[in-house]
């Protein structure tokens, strides 16, 4: 339910979400008029989407929360090519039957993540309805000849990989604009769908789209586009990958633990612009937010309380109450609390190391820390014990002689060690 007197313009301009759009007067009127259908399109390159893909579905979601009607377009034939936008060589070929289970997995999720009433419920259509009956001479009569060359090649995207002598660009990728142009067209004309939105990157995309359907098309209506910002982070570095690669919103993929852990981690200076761009908190709460979270920034409660939103809103309400015992298990909390999952959720990405359980029978305290690489000797690990210094799961060590053995094992094969605040390593015991 939409509270604020704020146009969805005006919304996504507050929160900086809008790059650009065409006929800015013209698309506010027609969008303050009634419902319109709006459209952004996903290629299966993964079988799951990122975080950064959470842009575009956000602006989507502000503009079905005011009512208006989503499409979201599978790229089922331009996952086969490949856009150029934004990509510095030519992307790898996909065949078909990777694109399929890509698109089943993209599916489901752009249905929990866009999910509405009635006709404002999402649509998830395929390209390939369109494209694959379309002969390539076909393509190049109705569509080829109302693109001109030169136009194409003003466009950012294909600029910047001509430029590049060594790389350029193949005929299959320049095609590529034609084929989103014509998306663009079909439905329009089939769907009337009278928005068209994407990254600043697919601006030349988009463009050409209401290019050709001002040329083909007959119905008197004016078709928009709509650009959202490309995300960097304050370091420079593109939104949407951790240390460990990228975030993907498919829990198998990326845990809902390490999703958690990727929004906490956020930087001071973007926590703040990533609670008014991903979350749907009013822009009070989130100034309110935002003025306590700087009197005791210690506490990163900006952080915290992005990552519980982006949890609940991607994986759900119920992930969340194990994900904070988890993150504060990791603070010094109660291990025993967790499951097997989570704790090798946890510190799957920690030093671990094995023993058999007759090996671990003979082993103190001391032999512990020194196998686990916490200590590399026996006369560092005992300085550590005695000084207070060294938990193992959770409990602090102060006899360095003492045999923990098989009753110390959580879930009866594992042993968390820490060495002062943030030095962990896992031993895991065999039979």
């Amino acid at each position: 339910m939409i509270t604020t007197k704020r146009t969805v313009i005006e919304e996504l301009e507050a929160r900086g979400l809008l790059q650009d759009c065409t006929s800015k007067a013209e698309l506010e009127a027609a969008l303050s008029a009634g419902p319109i259908s709006f459209y952004c399109g996903f290629d299966a390159t993964a079988i799951s989407l990122q975080a950064g893909n959470l842009l575009p579905i956000t602006v989507m979601r502000w503009l079905q929360l005011y009512g208006h009607r989503p499409i979201a377009v599978l790229g089922s034939v331009t996952s086969m090519i490949g856009d150029p936008s934004g990509k510095s060589e030519e992307r790898k070929l996909l065949d078909q039957e990777t694109i399929e289970l890509n698109m089943k997995g993209i599916e489901r999720q752009l249905h929990t993540l866009l999910k509405g009433e009635g006709e404002s419920d999402v649509r998830v259509v395929k390209n390939g309805e369109w494209l694959s009956p379309l002969s390539f001479v076909d393509f190049l009569r109705d569509v080829g000849k109302h693109v001109s060359v030169n136009t194409m090649i003003a466009k950012e995207s294909v600029r910047a990989r001509l430029e590049n002598r060594e790389q350029g660009i193949s005929f299959t990728e320049f095609s590529y604009m034609l084929l989103q142009a014509y998306d663009y067209f079909w439905l329009f004309t089939e769907k009337n769908c009278r928005l068209q939105l994407g990254g600043s990157d697919q601006w030349g995309n988009i463009t050409a789209g209401i290019d050709l359907i001002r040329r083909k098309s007959n119905s008197g209506e004016a078709a928009f586009g709509l650009t959202i910002p490309l995300l960097m982070t304050a370091q420079g570095t593109k939104f949407g990958k951790s240390e460990k690669g990228t975030i993907f919103l498919d829990g198998s993929r990326t845990s809902p633990y390490r999703f958690y852990q990727f929004w906490l981690n956020a930087a001071d200076a973007d926590a703040e612009s990533y609670l008014k761009k991903f979350t749907f908190l009013s822009l009070e709460e989130i100034d309110e937010i935002v003025r306590a979270g700087r009197e005791r920034p210690e506490e990163r409660s900006i952080q915290r309380r992005l990552a519980e939103e982006m949890t609940k809103r991607v994986h759900g309400a119920d992930a969340l109450p194990g994900i904070l015992r988890a993150t504060s298990a990791l603070f010094g909390g109660d291990l025993t609390l967790l499951s097997r999952e989570e704790l090798l959720d946890v510190f799957s990405e920690v030093p671990n190391s094995e023993l058999s359980r007759a090996e671990l029978e003979k082993q103190t305290v001391i032999d512990l820390v020194v196998h686990s690489g916490l200590a590399k000797s026996k006369g560092e690990s005992r300085r550590l014990i005695e000084g207070g210094g060294v938990s193992i799961n959770g409990v602090k060590m102060s006899d360095p002689t003492a045999i923990p053995g098989e009753r110390a094992l959580l879930h009866n094969e594992m042993l968390i060690l820490r060495s002062g605040k943030k030095n962990y390593a896992v031993i895991k015991v065999s039979m």
